[in-house]
C-alpha cells in the first residue's frame, strides 16, 4: 500500500473492539475506522488515502525497526536522485532489482507487474509528485506520469515501459504519440525515461532525455 497498491480486506469479521483483534482484516478495520486507511466498497479493498496517511504509515515502520522496509525507502529516494541526474545505467540496475526482489516469476513479464514495480522503486517520491498510472495522454496512454506537486520545484517526469525492445523506442513513443501534453500547464522540465527489459535475460535498460 505504501507503493501505492491497494489490500483485500473484510471487514464484516470485526467486532468493534480494539481489544480483541485477531486478523489482519482486523488491522486494516480499525485503521479503516480511524482514518488512517480509506476503503472501497466496490472492490472489498483498502489504500492509503493521501500523504499525510502515508507519512504516518512510514513513521510507524521507522519506530518499529522494519529495517527491510525502512532499507528499501532510503534506496527509493536514491533512485529518484538518480533520475532526475540522468543517471541512466543506476535507474536500470534499480528497477531491476525491485523486479527481481519483488516480483513473482509467474508475473515476471507483465506489464502490470512492471508498473508495479516502478512505483514501488519510486515509493519516496510520492513525497514530492503525484505519480498517475495510465495517464490519458496526446494519443494513447502514457503509462507512468509523475506530476511535482504545487510548490516543488522539479522537473515532471513521463515513464514508459517496453520490454524486447530498445529503450530508445520507449522514448520515441512518448515524442510521437505526445505524452507530454497534459503536462501543457506545466512550465519547467520535464523529463522522458524509457524503460525496458528483455524477457530472457531479464536484463533491464533505460533512457533519459529532458525537453
Amino acid at each position: 500500500m505504501l507503493a501505492g497498491g491497494r489490500c483485500p480486506v473484510k471487514t464484516n469479521r470485526f467486532k468493534n473492539d480494539p481489544n480483541q483483534i485477531a486478523s489482519k482484516d482486523d488491522v486494516l478495520t480499525i485503521l479503516i475506522h480511524l482514518g488512517y486507511l480509506a476503503y472501497d466498497t466496490n472492490t472489498q479493498t483498502c489504500y492509503i488515502p493521501n500523504k499525510e496517511a502515508a507519512d504516518e504509515m512510514e513513521g510507524a515502520i521507522e519506530d518499529n525497526g522494519w529495517q527491510l522496509v525502512i532499507n528499501a525507502i532510503e534506496e527509493s529516494k536514491e533512485l529518484l536522485n538518480c533520475l532526475l541526474d540522468g543517471e541512466a545505467e543506476e535507474v536500470a540496475a534499480g528497477i531491476q532489482r525491485v523486479h527481481e526482489e519483488s516480483t513473482s516469476i509467474l508475473k515476471y513479464n507483465d506489464e502490470n507487474s512492471l508498473s508495479c514495480v516502478i512505483n514501488l522503486a519510486f515509493y519516496s517520491a510520492r513525497s514530492k509528485y503525484k505519480i498517475v498510472r495510465e495517464l490519458p495522454a496526446g494519443r494513447g496512454f502514457a503509462d507512468v506520469v509523475f506530476v511535482p506537486w504545487r510548490n516543488v520545484d522539479l522537473p515532471a517526469i513521463v515513464v514508459e515501459l517496453k520490454w524486447k525492445k530498445e529503450a530508445v523506442t520507449a522514448i520515441d513513443q512518448i515524442k510521437q504519440k505526445n505524452y507530454p501534453a497534459p503536462l501543457k500547464d506545466y512550465a519547467g522540465e520535464v523529463i522522458l525515461c524509457g524503460i525496458t527489459y528483455e524477457k530472457d535475460e531479464k536484463e533491464h535498460t533505460c533512457m533519459i532525455e529532458r525537453i
